[in-house]
């Protein structure tokens, strides 16, 4: 295990999470507009380049060779395994930016975000809830991007993912999205006027979404 990401001086470092559809992506890109002075950390990756993507602005597209050497090499802040790709965050960018004063975004799954924790106790952690189950699915199906088998296990392990939701300090739902962007945006300011803002309580939703697993017939 690498050591413990050092103290930031000034910097504060949120990490966003969502199950597969949720839409964290396309928020985060607007708060992004919004909020210019944030910066988003860009994750190194073995998945394939997607044609819409540019690398080292989507991503750092690395075989997967590369990608172990430089987590044997202690250069991620976190690193996980989804949908049978590697993801990693780079451990010197952070820091960097961090120590700089750079407020910092990082945008991964459940499995990265409790390394986080770990290592930086003082991030704040969002969850990101998509609206009902009907709206993931749709909203997966809308991407075209992946074949319908592909979409089937996006989904299952959408609800496991989901299942993580109360390790994080907040959770939000994206159903209007420029509510849901606004949102994000009181965490940030209340997080930089040392403020900690209350929980909100998504306890009914949270029950429709992990009642059940979706079935093949939904997708």
């Amino acid at each position: 295990m690498s050591s413990p990401c050092p103290a930031a001086h000034g910097g504060h470092l949120f990490v966003v999470a969502a199950p597969s559809g949720a839409g964290k992506t396309t928020l985060i890109k607007k708060l992004m507009e919004r909020e210019p002075s944030l910066v988003v950390s860009v994750s190194h990756t073995t998945r394939p380049m997607r044609a819409s993507e540019t690398d080292g602005v989507h991503y750092h597209f690395v075989d997967a060779d590369t990608f172990a050497s430089l987590r044997d090499a202690g250069e991620f802040l976190e690193w996980a395994s989804v949908f049978d790709h590697a993801y990693g965050t780079s451990r010197g960018t952070v820091v960097r930016d961090l120590e700089a004063g750079r407020d910092v975004i990082l945008e991964i799954d459940w499995q990265g975000a409790a390394q986080i924790r770990e290592r930086h106790p003082d991030a704040v952690s969002i969850f990101v809830l998509p609206p009902s189950q009907s709206a993931l699915i749709d909203r997966l199906n809308a991407r075209g991007q992946d074949r319908p088998e592909v979409i089937a296990k996006r989904l299952q392990q959408a609800v496991d993912d989901m299942c993580h939701h109360d390790e994080f300090d907040h959770v939000m739902v994206n159903d209007d999205f420029e509510d849901a962007v606004s949102s994000l945006r009181r965490i940030v300011h209340a997080t930089r006027a040392g403020e900690r803002l209350k929980k909100e309580d998504h306890s009914a939703l949270l029950e429709e979404l992990l009642r059940t697993r979706p079935g093949a017939g939904q997708a």
